[in-house]
């Protein structure tokens, strides 16, 4: 496996056979960067990173020059700077990047019917069903890749294979800007030298226990006896590590994947011990997720509060609503009362919001009166004159002001999700 900074990469020759093939991975390298190059050409080739300024705030993204100095996702600005210390930090645009990936997945659904979106820059393709109408699937990567680039001045990373795991595998040591095909009967040979790690799902913990048996390759793992990784592992991930480490992976490409949560984070300047600024931040991150609800039309049964205190323990809790709702001041509420619970015992670094168990707006029925008919009318007000104006053109009188103790505004302002490779 590459570092994630390009070194190491395995790509696939014009020639490469495809036999057995037909599910596509198709990455975007460096998304956020890339599209901020896209609208800024002066940032290309050089040694970039998609974060707030501040030194508290984390890295969303960083370019490949940045990564050869050892920067990576989520990792402290501060210290992206000290390994880094010529590379630009530039301020996420989140429109910028929903525009960019819906071009993306537009394309996608050129080639094929059967996509199914991971996150905002990547996503599966069954490929199987269109050979006769573009080719095989290594000719399709290879064009798909050429469109992508022509029609949005973006590059991206595909790994060709016979399953999903593998697929995912393959565009990631190809990375950036590349294609790796591996036919189904090489698959036990590609897998066997790559790191347990590589395994899709296979989390830090899992892998430090493998790691601690001995168990160091994708191979050395196969050849372990079930028994033994069940013992380890326990029967439920024993068994994903046996099947995928034999390139066993029967999952399909699903189109109608629906987003599992929504959540917006704040890290502060400073850390935050005061409860009245905290509740003041649970209220402004549950109209920003509202919002998202809404323009997706969707409604949450479930709100959790997440707290990262400053010795950097997390914790989250959750409470289900007695209705699902998209309505801020609802969310906002929910998030109030899980804070109430907390104890804080240290002040606070990071606070965020996120809406969860997801269904569609509507789909619970009409109450005989609705509750919530004045506050819909402000959520529909702040949908009108974000759409008009931008975000922050109107909001609560309770969130604007000095806030108690002399305190300045969070410093990173996200949406929850994976950063993109």
């Amino acid at each position: 496996m590459g570092r994630g900074d390009g070194t190491g990469r395995l790509v696939s020759t014009a020639d490469a056979d495809d036999t057995g093939t037909g599910i596509l991975h198709v990455d975007m390298d460096a998304f956020y960067v890339a599209v901020a190059q896209k609208h800024d050409p002066s940032l290309r080739g050089k040694p970039v990173i998609i974060g707030a300024p501040e030194s508290r705030s984390v890295v969303s993204s960083a370019s490949y020059e940045a990564r050869r100095y050892g920067v990576r996702s989520a990792m402290p600005v501060g210290q992206a700077l000290r390994l880094c210390p010529t590379a630009i930090v530039v301020p996420p645009d989140f429109p910028q990047y929903l525009s960019a990936s819906a071009e993306v997945m537009a394309i996608f659904r050129d080639v094929t019917p059967l996509v199914e979106p991971l996150s905002i820059d990547e996503a599966f393709l069954d490929v199987r069903g269109v050979r006769r109408l573009w080719g095989t699937p290594g000719h399709i990567a290879r064009t798909l890749r050429a469109r992508v680039l022509a029609d949005t001045g973006l590059t991206c990373s595909i790994g060709v294979a016979a399953t999903k795991h593998v697929a995912k595998m393959a565009s990631t040591i190809s990375k950036p800007d590349g294609l790796l095909i591996v036919r189904d009967v090489d698959t036990d040979a590609f897998l066997a030298p790559r790191p347990v790690r590589a395994l899709w799902g296979i989390g830090p913990k899992a892998t430090e226990t493998l790691l601690a048996r001995g168990i160091r390759t994708i191979g050395d793992a196969r050849a372990t006896p079930r028994p033994v990784l069940d013992r380890a592992l326990g029967p439920a991930m024993g068994e994903r590590v046996w099947n995928l480490a034999r390139g066993i992976d029967p999952r399909e490409v699903h189109t109608d994947r629906i987003e599992k949560s929504i959540g917006h984070e704040e890290t502060f300047d400073s850390d935050i011990a005061d409860r009245a600024i905290l509740r003041t931040e649970v209220l402004r991150l549950a109209d920003r997720v509202a919002a998202r609800l809404r323009a997706g039309g969707w409604e949450a049964a479930t709100v959790s509060l997440k707290l990262r205190f400053a010795d950097f323990t997390t914790l989250t809790r959750s409470m289900t609503l007695p209705d699902p709702s998209h309505v801020g001041q609802r969310l906002g509420e929910a998030g109030h009362s899980l804070l109430d619970g907390i104890d804080l015992r240290q002040s606070v670094r990071l606070i965020g919001l996120r809406a969860e168990r997801l269904v569609p707006a509507g789909s619970t029925g009409a109450a005989l009166w609705d509750a919530d008919e004045d506050w819909r009318r402000v959520d529909a007000a702040l949908d009108t004159a974000t759409e008009r104006f931008g975000r922050g053109a109107i909001t609560r009188a309770t969130l604007l002001g000095p806030a108690p103790g002399g305190r300045t505004p969070p410093t990173n302002p996200r949406p929850e999700h994976r950063p993109p490779d």
